[in-house]
This record gives structure tokens, C-alpha cells and sequence, in this order.
């Protein structure tokens, strides 16, 4: 895929305040680690994840994906009665009808023209929602969408924590298919993305230049929620960390090099890499098996676990904010998402 006139104008990364430690974690799992013979540290040692972050109580996705949304705006300069879409990306949402864009479109007080929408794909929604939008521009459909991510990781994380504290039965084996829910966080992020290099607004345009996708279904069964094992603090989450990690290792490899040939790259062109934000494995893992050095990767999962769909965007936003890019550096998103699902694109700062 190729986009001929599509620009991102803003992206936004919100932190919620709360801190959490993998050792706070572990102390609340004390019981669980005792009766398994598990040394403290070991959340950390194997994800590299030191803290994750967590909203206020009662902090709803919708509340968090327009409070990114609001800034995204504000930054970007575009009027907001010329957004003509509104893509509402999260794994996280408030309810499952209406759409929580529903949500999100009234309390930013979008355009009643404005199209809006959730898409669904785990924690590859946000880059499919800027695929989405780009192809909107191009068409000559929209001339500016807004897409947002509100990742609310505490019903999971609690119900994970009250799961294997009160599991009696429960083996290594069973801690471990719990594991990766131990290393979420939560976040929210914001795109906006126009026609054009100018007229829109007066902040800086960075080319949106394509890329490819890739899809390996097979490996859907990797990672599910239990419905069966749902609690009343949340859901119940099982991933088998370790297949998941082979299978997306082997689909981002397949995708990359559909993305380098749509976008005429090389391993040596991108300036910038951001990929998804699983952990210290994952990150490692993906960089070696693409052939791209780990200098250009700007990591985030050390003190923002895994934010779902938010964790990449937000990757690229903190980098933005904390990196020296040069005008026509070339960027690289690299997502995955459980499915498997991987989108790969090009940017051109």
C-alpha cells in the first residue's frame, strides 16, 4: 500500500500519573510465589518491565482516548469542525454498543458530519486506524481524521492478580499462561492525520508514505480472553508467551520485506524504528530476526508495560518528544497484534 497525500500533523501520548512496580506486583503475589518457589524479581528480570501505569479508578477508555484526543487536536492546529473522521482504536472500550467513538465524538464536541467509528484488532488497532484514514484522505473522502486509543488496563490486571491469588491448583504452567496479563499498563495516545503539507493548520506535516500488512490467522488461539473465566473485576486473559513470540517473529519477518519493497527501502533506511511494546524478549527478538539495530529502537515497555494499541503510537510519540529527528528521516512503525495481525509503515519526517 502507497499513500500519495497523507500527513500526520500530531501525535500524542498521555501517561496516566500512577505508577506501578513489577516488585509492588510481586508483593501482592507474595502467596502465589511462596507456593510456587518463584523468586521475587522475576516479572522484571523476563520482561524487562520496571513500572507500569495506571488510571485514576473509574477512568473510562472513552475519557482517556479524548483527553489524547483533545491535545492531539490542539497541537495539530486543525479547526475541529474539519475532522470528518473520528476512529476510535482500543481494545479497551467503554461498552460494547454504542461504539465508544460515540463517546468520544460528544465529549470532544467533533462535528455532527464527522464519520465515526471503533476499530477492533488488538494492539495493531491504532496503526490500522491511521491505514484506514490515510486511504480516507487519499480518496478525497475526508481532508483530516482523528484517531485515539484509550488502553484502561486495571479490570484486567486486577482480575488476573485476584485469579492467581485465589487459584489453589494453580502449577507454573498456569502462571505462566497468566504471565504476559502481569505486564500490562495503561495509556492513551492520538493521531491526527490531513491532506496535504499546509492549509490545515500551522503544525509541522510528516509524510505518511505506506507500507504492507501481513496476516497469519492460525496463531489466533495464542492469545484469548476466557470468557468462561471472567470474573467480576475483569476478564481472564490466556497467552501462550512463547508461541506467540515465534509465530509474530515469523509474520513480522514476511511483512517487513513486503513493506521495504513497497516503500523502496533497504534495513539501512530507516533512521527511526517503533514497534510494538510487549517486553525485553519481544524487542529483541523482532529487531534480530528483521536484521535492524537496536541503536534506531526506541523502547518504552521498561516504564510503560504493554499499553495495547496505545503502546506504539505512544512509543512514537515519546520519541518525538525526546529524539533529535532530522527533517526527511525516515521512520519505521512496525506493529503486531494477537490474531496475528502485523502492519508495517513508512513515514517521512
Amino acid at each position: 500500500m502507497l499513500f500519495r497525500d497523507s500527513f500526520v500533523r500530531s501525535v500524542v501520548l498521555v501517561e496516566p500519573a500512577r505508577a506501578v512496580t513489577s516488585l509492588e506486583i510481586e508483593a501482592r503475589l507474595a502467596p502465589v510465589y511462596d507456593r510456587l518457589k518463584l523468586s521475587p524479581g522475576r516479572l522484571e528480570l523476563m520482561t524487562g518491565i520496571r513500572e507500569r501505569r495506571f488510571w485514576e479508578p473509574g477512568t473510562k477508555p472513552s475519557a482517556a482516548a479524548a483527553r489524547a484526543g483533545e491535545e492531539a487536536i490542539r497541537r495539530s492546529g486543525v479547526p475541529r469542525e474539519r475532522l470528518g473522521c473520528l476512529i476510535h482504536a482500543s481494545v479497551s472500550r467503554d461498552c460494547l454498543e454504542p461504539a465508544t467513538a460515540s463517546l468520544v465524538h460528544e465529549k470532544l464536541g467533533l462535528s455532527g458530519e464527522a464519520e465515526i467509528f471503533d476499530l477492533s484488532n488488538a494492539c495493531l488497532g491504532v496503526l490500522n486506524g491511521m491505514a484506514q484514514a490515510a486511504a480516507m484522505i487519499d480518496s478525497g473522502r475526508i481532508e483530516a481524521a482523528l484517531v485515539v486509543s484509550g488502553e484502561t488496563a486495571e479490570p484486567l490486571h486486577e482480575a488476573t492478580v485476584a485469579k492467581l491469588l485465589a487459584d489453589r491448583r494453580l502449577s507454573r504452567e498456569g502462571f505462566k499462561r497468566q504471565f504476559a496479563s502481569l505486564t500490562i499498563g495503561s495509556a492513551a495516545a492520538a493521531i491526527v492525520l490531513t491532506r496535504g503539507g499546509g492549509g490545515l493548520g500551522p503544525a509541522p506535516a510528516h509524510r505518511l508514505l505506506g507500507g504492507a500488512a501481513g496476516t497469519d490467522s492460525r496463531a489466533n488461539r495464542l492469545c484469548r480472553e476466557d470468557p468462561g473465566e471472567a470474573t467480576p473485576a475483569g476478564p481472564i486473559m490466556s497467552t501462550d508467551s512463547e508461541g506467540l513470540l515465534r509465530a509474530g517473529c515469523a509474520l513480522a519477518a514476511r511483512t517487513w520485506e513486503k513493506a521495504k519493497l513497497a516503500l523502496g527501502w533497504s534495513n539501512e533506511s530507516p533512521d527511526h524504528i517503533f514497534t510494538h511494546q510487549v517486553g525485553k524478549a519481544h524487542a529483541k527478538l523482532t529487531l534480530e530476526t528483521l536484521g535492524l539495530p537496536p541503536a534506531r529502537d526506541f523502547p518504552t515497555f521498561p516504564f510503560l508495560g504493554n499499553t495495547g494499541s496505545a503502546a506504539l503510537p505512544g512509543a512514537l510519540a515519546a520519541g518525538i518528544r525526546e529524539l533529535d529527528i532530522s527533517p526527511g528521516a525516515k521512520l519505521a512503525l512496525l506493529g503486531i497484534g494477537s490474531g496475528l495481525s502485523c502492519l508495517m509503515l513508512g513515514m517521512e519526517w
